[in-house]
C-alpha cells in the first residue's frame, strides 16, 4: 500500500504547527486589501486584515493558482505518494474545481498515481475536524480509500453556524441587499448563517443583539446533536478577530452540555473578507445542518 499524503487549502485556517507536525500540503488561496495580494509569500495576520477591514479598505479574494496546485502535487507524486485532498466547499470558491482539473492531469501524465479530491461541502473547522479524523484513520493503518470513505460520510453531518456583527459586509460580499443591511444595522438585527448541505452559505434565521445572538447558536448545536452527542471530534468555535468573544460562546457551551474539548480559530481572509470583523461561529457533528 503505498504512503499517501493529506492535503488541504489555507481556508481550513489550520495553525502553522499543525501543518508542520503532520505534513499536510497546503495549497494557498489569495486574498487582497485595495490592490495589494497576498496568500503566499506575502501574508498579513489576522489583526492586520481585519483592522484594515475595520478602517474600510476593501478586502477581496481569489481562489487557488493552478501552476501553483501542479507543483505542489508534482513534487509529491515523483516521490511516489498518493494524495487525498480535502478540499474547501466548492459552493463558497473555484479552488475545489481547480484541485480536481489538475489533479485528473497529473494522473494522466504519471499512471501510477493516484490523487482523491474530497469536496467537504464545508469551511475552516469543518475541514480541520476532517483532517484531524483523516491523520486518526492513516495513524491506524487505513488505506487512501477506506480513509475518504469514512470521511465522506460525516459531510452531512458537519455542522457551521455563525452569526456576523456587521451586516454591510454581508451586503458587499453580495449575501445581503443594501436596504436589509441598512435596516438591519439600525434595528441591531444579527442574522444566524450555516453552510447547508449544498456547501453553500445561506441565512438560517436572525435574531436582535449580538449575546441573543450566541445563544441562538448554543440553542441550534443543543437541538442538532441527537445520536451525535458523545462523537464529537471536537467543538469548532471560530471568530473573526473577536477572541474575547469566541471564549465567551465556548463558555456557554461548556455550561449548556459540558464539552472540555475545543478548537477556537481565528477565520481567514477567505471567509473574512465576506464576514468582516466580529464573526462568531460554532462547528460540531449533529444529525442535520
Amino acid at each position: 500500500m503505498r504512503e499517501f499524503i493529506i492535503s488541504t487549502e489555507s481556508n481550513a485556517d489550520l495553525p502553522e504547527e499543525f501543518i508542520l507536525e503532520h505534513d499536510i500540503c497546503v495549497i494557498p488561496h489569495y486574498y487582497s486589501i485595495e490592490d495589494e495580494i497576498y496568500g503566499e509569500d506575502k501574508e498579513l495576520t489576522i489583526k492586520e486584515f481585519y483592522d484594515a477591514m475595520r478602517a474600510g479598505k476593501k478586502a477581496g479574494t481569489m481562489a487557488s493558482n493552478p501552476v501553483v496546485i501542479e507543483e505542489k502535487f508534482t513534487s509529491l507524486v515523483k516521490e511516489k505518494k498518493d494524495i487525498l485532498h480535502i478540499s474547501f466547499s466548492s459552493k463558497l470558491s473555484g479552488g475545489c474545481s481547480n484541485v480536481v482539473v489538475k489533479s485528473e492531469e497529473i494522473m494522466e501524465k504519471y499512471p501510477k498515481s493516484k490523487i482523491v479530491v474530497l469536496d467537504t461541502l464545508s469551511a475552516s473547522a469543518g475541514e480541520m475536524m476532517m483532517i484531524m479524523k483523516a491523520l486518526e484513520l492513516k495513524k491506524e493503518g487505513k488505506s487512501i480509500d477506506e480513509t475518504k470513505d469514512i470521511i465522506e460520510g460525516l459531510i452531512p453531518h458537519i455542522c457551521a453556524h455563525f452569526t456576523v456583527d456587521d451586516l454591510n459586509h454581508l451586503y458587499r460580499g453580495g449575501r445581503l441587499s443594501k436596504t436589509s443591511a441598512f435596516v438591519g444595522t439600525l434595528i441591531g438585527v444579527k442574522p444566524i448563517l450555516h453552510i447547508n448541505d449544498e456547501g453553500g452559505l445561506v441565512a438560517l434565521s436572525k435574531t436582535r443583539g449580538r449575546k441573543k445572538s450566541m445563544t441562538v447558536l448554543v440553542d441550534n448545536l443543543s437541538e442538532r446533536l441527537g445520536e451525535w452527542k458523545d462523537k464529537q471530534i471536537a467543538i469548532g468555535i471560530l471568530h473573526g478577530d473577536c477572541e474575547e468573544e469566541a471564549l465567551y460562546l465556548k463558555q456557554l457551551i461548556t455550561d449548556a452540555l459540558g464539552y472540555d474539548k475545543f478548537l477556537v480559530r481565528p477565520v481567514g481572509p477567505s471567509i473574512g473578507a465576506h464576514s468582516g470583523p466580529g464573526l462568531l461561529g460554532v462547528v460540531f457533528l449533529g444529525e442535520y445542518r
